[in-house]
């Protein structure tokens, strides 16, 4: 064609497109150019759509991982421990099992036996926490720290100091002979000899100890009085006999007795 005089032939344009279907090879496309169309073969390329990574949500992470598939099996179908089997802390409350339980149910309703593996361990846990409820447990180590921590308690225990070793041996050796002499030969007045000499023997030890006759008289006879009441309390209400004879009573009391009185005689101050 002509413009102005000067001769111009029409220029072809060749696109590269990129078209996005997938399966698409080659594609013919029409291009105006001044007033003539033209054509040209465009070359296409196969579209592969990329796969957007997947983000799990925190419940996802902490119950189970995230499928489409409504027919999946849950993962710990088999395990025992109904805590591990929801993927919950021992320690959760209500509110969170139930939220375990309804996010697991609805993840694997289509695969039955992981329905009935999630319900079973979401009813033993519900079961436990109301039994909790009605029996609470006791916590031992909780009551022994809170009456060691009483004031009682502290001015008993200040009243008790370990000797040395060779002292807690006489001591024991003492009044070990005493309980043999009392089970070996009783007598129809019962071990009256026995526990004065214990009496006895609880005052001088006591008195080696503290070197002052007035305290060691004062707390070997109290020693002696607590001691001796609290044997016959012991065997009347809650220590069934152990001897056999019309003395076992009174032999078991001098027992008692002597296991007190060396407590008192090697350990109080």
């Amino acid at each position: 064609m002509a413009i102005s005089g000067v001769a111009a032939s029409p220029i072809k344009y060749c696109l590269q497109l990129p078209v996005q279907c997938p399966g698409l090879r080659e594609k013919r496309v029409s291009v105006s150019n001044l007033g003539r169309s033209s054509h040209c073969t465009v070359s296409t390329q196969k579209y592969h759509p990329r796969r957007m990574p997947l983000v799990k949500c925190a419940m996802e992470a902490s119950f189970g991982g995230s499928t489409d598939d409504s027919a999946a099996i849950f993962p710990r179908i088999n395990v025992k421990d109904p805590y591990k089997r929801l993927g919950i802390n021992i320690e959760a409350s209500e509110d969170e099992i139930q939220a375990a339980r309804n996010f697991l149910i609805q993840r694997y309703a289509g695969h039955k036996p992981s329905v009935d593996a999630i319900e079973a361990a979401h009813d033993k846990i519900i079961m436990q926490k109301f039994y909790d409820r009605k029996n609470p447990k006791i916590d031992i180590k909780k009551k022994v720290r809170e009456m060691k921590q009483s004031r009682v308690v502290q001015a008993v225990t200040s009243r008790f100091r370990t000797p040395a070793t060779k002292f807690i041996v006489k001591t024991s050796i003492a009044f070990i002979v005493l309980g043999a002499l009392t089970v070996l030969f009783p007598t129809e007045e019962g071990p009256t000899l026995q526990v004065a000499i214990s009496l006895i023997t609880a005052m001088y030890f006591i008195h080696d100890r503290l070197k002052n006759k007035l305290r060691a008289f004062l707390y070997g006879a109290g020693a002696f009085i607590f001691s001796w009441l609290m044997g016959t309390f012991l065997m009347v209400s809650v220590v069934p006999p152990i001897f056999k004879g019309p003395r076992s009573l009174e032999v078991t009391t001098s027992l008692i007795t002597y296991v007190l009185l060396w407590v008192s005689s090697t350990y109080l101050i």
